[in-house]
C-alpha cells in the first residue's frame, strides 16, 4: 500500500510537458487580442499577404472590407495596381509579334517572382513600395 502512495507522490511531482493543455483554464482570463488586427479579424501581416495571393480579387476584397488599417489598404491597393499593369502589359506584348511574345515569356516568371517577394514583404509587416505603383497606391489612400 505504501508503494502506491509513493508512486502517486512521484507522479504528482512530475511537471507535464504541455503545461497549458493540462492546466485547467481559469475562466477569468480574456483571450489575447492582436491590436494590429484589422476589421477582418486577421492580423495585418496575414491580410497583407492575402491581398497579393489572389491577385486583384484579394486586393479588391480587402479594400472593400478594411476601412481603418492603412497597412492592409496599402497592400490591397498596390496589388490591384500591379494586377492592372501586368494585365495591360500581357495584352500589349501578345499583340506584338515575335519580340512581344518573347518578352511575354520573360514577363510571366518575373511577375511571379515579384508577386512572391511582395507576399513575403507583406507577411514580414513591411511597407514594401514598388517605385511607381507604391507611390500611386499611397496617394490613393490619402
Amino acid at each position: 500500500m505504501s508503494d502506491k502512495s509513493e508512486e502517486k507522490k512521484t507522479l504528482s511531482n512530475i511537471e507535464p510537458i504541455f503545461k497549458d493543455i493540462v492546466e485547467e483554464p481559469n475562466g477569468q482570463e480574456e483571450p489575447e487580442h492582436d491590436e494590429k488586427a484589422g476589421s477582418t479579424g486577421l492580423s495585418e501581416n496575414v491580410a497583407g499577404l492575402l491581398c497579393y495571393l489572389f491577385w486583384f480579387v484579394g486586393g479588391i476584397v480587402f479594400l472593400l472590407i478594411e476601412k481603418e488599417n492603412r497597412f492592409i489598404r496599402f497592400h490591397a491597393m498596390q496589388s490591384i495596381a500591379l494586377s492592372i499593369v501586368f494585365f495591360v502589359l500581357n495584352i500589349v506584348l501578345t499583340v506584338i509579334p515575335f519580340i512581344g511574345w518573347i518578352l511575354n515569356l520573360i514577363l510571366a516568371p518575373v511577375m511571379l517572382i515579384l508577386w512572391i517577394v511582395l507576399m513575403y514583404q507583406a507577411y514580414q509587416g513591411k511597407y514594401y513600395k514598388l517605385p511607381i505603383l507604391g507611390e500611386l497606391a499611397e496617394k490613393q489612400l490619402k
